[in-house]
């Protein structure tokens, strides 16, 4: 009879032991979800959030002390494509626009992303690293594509879960809808022409300067994030054409 209680008590004690361990990796894991979809949005929002109005006073102080000469740039030219020719060039018919100069320094937020039908208003960094640009809830800008409303695609990354997720609903973007970009100098409106559901990370055909499934140059845009959501094994890409350009 001794015995038995023992091994009940053993047992039970494993049981207990076993059942707190449970407990304690479940609260564990659930503050790890909770810190990186409630707490990375919301550092990433508010840091994001914060940089929209910088830019913005800086612009408005910039139009108060007059017009600023962009600085010369070369034609970018997008990861895999080969250099522009002669050939390659937009077409007369193309709209007519001046590339926004590129910024100094590699990680600097230097243009805004706006999508009205999203009520959606990100910087735009230059690169895509995670650390220095998109964990901060910013669109990076793809090395080597063009500028905002440059000749050839202007290719934007961004999360869809997490760290601000600026382009979780970019999947809701329908032909016609509005992006806008926004630089110190000018604002460009593209419209949204197409997209294309999944492809692999490594399709980089997708941001070259006659992105896939088009057959001339132009002035385009792209926007690419992960699908599905919270996964990261597919690229869901929306293209869009430049539609109209103004000073600011």
């Amino acid at each position: 009879m001794r015995r038995q209680r023992r091994s009940r008590v053993v047992v039970l004690r494993v049981l207990w032991v076993g059942a707190e361990l449970a407990v304690t990796v479940g609260l564990v894991l659930l503050l790890l979800v909770v810190h990186q979809l409630w707490w990375t949005n919301r550092q990433a929002r508010a840091g994001a959030e914060r940089q929209v109005r910088a830019l913005e006073r800086e612009w408005s102080g910039a139009r108060q002390d007059g017009p600023v000469p962009p600085a010369p740039t070369a034609p970018p030219t997008a990861p895999g494509a080969a250099p522009p020719s002669a050939k390659s060039r937009a077409p007369a018919s193309a709209p007519a626009a001046t590339p926004a100069p590129a910024p100094a320094a590699p990680r600097e937020a230097y243009a805004l992303l706006r999508i009205p039908s999203l009520g959606l208003v990100v910087p735009v960094g230059r690169g895509v690293s995670r650390r220095g640009v998109l964990d901060k809830g910013y669109a990076g800008h793809y090395p080597g594509t063009a500028g905002p409303g440059g000749a050839g695609n202007f290719a934007l990354a961004g999360h869809r879960n997490a760290h601000g997720e600026p382009f979780r609903r970019v999947d809701r973007l329908r032909p016609g809808d509005a992006i806008v970009v926004e630089t110190r100098d000018a604002v460009y409106t593209y419209a949204v022409d197409r997209t294309l559901p999944r492809t692999t990370p490594r399709d980089t055909a997708v941001i070259a300067a006659v992105p896939k499934g088009y057959d001339e140059p132009g002035h385009y845009v792209t926007l690419t994030t992960c699908t599905p959501e919270y996964s990261s094994a597919y690229r869901l890409v929306v293209w869009g054409k430049l539609r109209a350009m103004r000073p600011r």
